[in-house]
């Protein structure tokens, strides 16, 4: 991808390229559209304050970000990236300042739609604002199938096979003048945005996966040459899953690869012998990645209110005792080993799959009855892959406040049972229940004084009590979560959900 630089000498135009959930170099149209305008091209990442003190980001994330924008440096002239801090409104004036220093100006300002959080949408209309301010042209490109706007569903299946099936937007190596940034990296106006990536986040824990395009291609590959061909009978179990799945949803999520990328090569293998019942199942959860970012995009303020008004006065335990059991779900000691194993196999590597974290929410929404808003956050900031449009559309359909999605109230028990039969996944991530016997790894408080003793394995001094009876409280919840879907103001909404948010083929 390296190719010839122009001198930050040399006067006239420059494109910048932002990027934010898109840290690649391939597939990307703002970087091809900023290649054909004839101007030299300037990327910039900004690390934002309102992002680092965001509640859903962790020290994960910025690593991750870390290695995706250095990946990007290590494969364009040097100083052709900029890493700058600080509000980007700001940031962009002093961008601006520093070129027109040397008799330069920003032809065009290009990059993603993003579907992100409120704090990044009102940052995104302080841009607009700004550009609109200095008739700087701010050139926007749809982020995969996710329409802005999008007033109906109609076509919505069709236009993401359109958008799918359509070239890849990767500008050739020789095709991108780059702007040698270096000088503008040194002016008065910038030196105070520059910034060093800190100390920890220069860390790389071998249990998280590694950012960058390069590494998100490894995995792709080697999901289609053989790790994925069990994918659909492997991918509900937390252990096998770790292999069988994509594990593709952290580079989904930070752009180090498209989702058309992801497509495109599943359909090159679509006819391959043995794959056609992995390949579908994988098919329809690309579909899904799109569908749930894009009722995010149609009604954002999901990230604060139940997407359904009618579940606005539902009676979740706002109690002291509530607290305490949240604080028992966050830090993984709740009494009940799989859902304890999943927040601790998450806490070190930032990944459980679908099923386990359906799971965590039923236990955290049903069986303790906490309001999903109160573990929203502690969820987000442990994904690795945390994309806000799919979390809060997911978070809310677990919880079972939509009103119009199956009512899952998950027993932890039965799913220990099913998906951790000899409790291999229990045994990693709890070490205290390491000896006990698969009868009683699932559910050691049935362990007689004697066999706490024999295990040296207590309950309440090596592993916790159950916090609660989920027998009881999954009946109260069944009974709760039914009383409330067939209320007449949910009904009502549940309609207007449906027609706004469904998928019409």
């Amino acid at each position: 991808m390296i190719s010839s630089d122009v001198s930050y000498s040399t006067p006239g135009g420059v494109c910048l390229v932002w990027l934010k959930r898109d840290l690649r170099l391939s597939d990307h149209e703002p970087l091809l559209r900023a290649s054909q305008s004839g101007f030299p091209v300037l990327l910039l990442y900004i690390v934002e304050p309102v992002l680092l003190s965001d509640p859903h980001y962790d020290l994960r994330h910025w690593r991750f970000i870390r290695q995706s924008v250095q990946t990007i440096q290590q494969r364009i002239p040097k100083s052709s990236l900029l890493v700058l801090h600080g509000h980007a409104a700001e940031v962009l004036s002093a961008v601006r300042s520093a070129l027109a220093e040397q008799g330069r100006w920003i032809e065009g300002l290009f990059s993603h739609e993003e579907t992100g959080l409120f704090c990044t949408f009102q940052r995104d209309l302080q841009v607009r604002l700004w550009c609109d301010q200095h008739h700087i042209p701010w050139l926007e490109s749809q982020s995969g199938a996710v329409i802005r706007a999008l007033s109906s569903r109609e076509r919505w299946d069709r236009d993401w096979q359109k958008v799918m099936k359509a070239p890849l937007a990767t500008p050739g190596p020789d095709q991108i003048l780059w702007f040698n940034g270096a000088s503008i990296q040194c002016a008065a106006s910038v030196i105070p945005h520059c910034f060093c990536w800190p100390l920890s986040w220069m860390d790389n824990p071998a249990a998280f996966q590694t950012g960058g395009e390069q590494q998100a291609l490894k995995v792709l590959h080697s999901f289609f040459d053989d790790r994925g061909r069990y994918y659909h009978k492997q991918l509900s179990s937390p252990l096998l899953s770790q292999d069988a799945c994509s594990r593709l949803s952290p580079y989904l999520a930070w752009g180090c690869v498209s989702l058309r990328q992801c497509y495109q090569l599943l359909l090159q293998h679509w006819s391959e012998p043995g794959w056609r019942r992995a390949l579908s199942a994988l098919s329809s959860r690309l579909h899904w990645h799109c569908h749930f970012i894009q009722k995010f995009e149609s009604e954002c303020r999901m990230e604060t209110e139940h997407i359904n008004r009618g579940y606005q006065a539902f009676p979740f335990d706002e109690s002291v005792d509530s607290t305490q059991k949240l604080r028992a779900w966050q830090q993984g000691k709740t009494g009940y080993p799989m859902v304890d194993a999943c927040m601790k196999a998450l806490e070190q590597t930032g990944y459980i799959n679908f099923r386990m974290r359906a799971m965590l929410v039923s236990f955290l929404c049903h069986h303790l009855l906490i309001d999903w808003r109160r573990g929203v956050h502690h969820l987000a900031r442990y994904f690795l892959d945390f994309e806000p449009g799919i979390h809060y559309a997911q978070f809310q359909m677990q919880a079972g406040v939509t009103g119009i999605n199956t009512l899952r109230i998950y027993n932890p028990v039965k799913q220990s049972f099913d998906q951790d039969a000899d409790g291999t996944f229990i045994r990693q991530w709890l070490p205290a229940l390491r000896d006990l016997p698969d009868e009683l790894v699932h559910q050691p408080w049935q362990m007689t004084p004697m066999e706490q003793q024999m295990f040296s394995c207590y309950i309440g001094r090596d592993y916790s009590e159950p916090v609660v009876d989920i027998t009881a409280t999954g009946k109260t919840a069944r009974t709760l979560l039914w009383q409330w879907r067939n209320r007449p103001d949910v009904k009502v909404e549940s309609q207007r959900i449906l027609q706004r948010h469904v998928r019409v083929r």
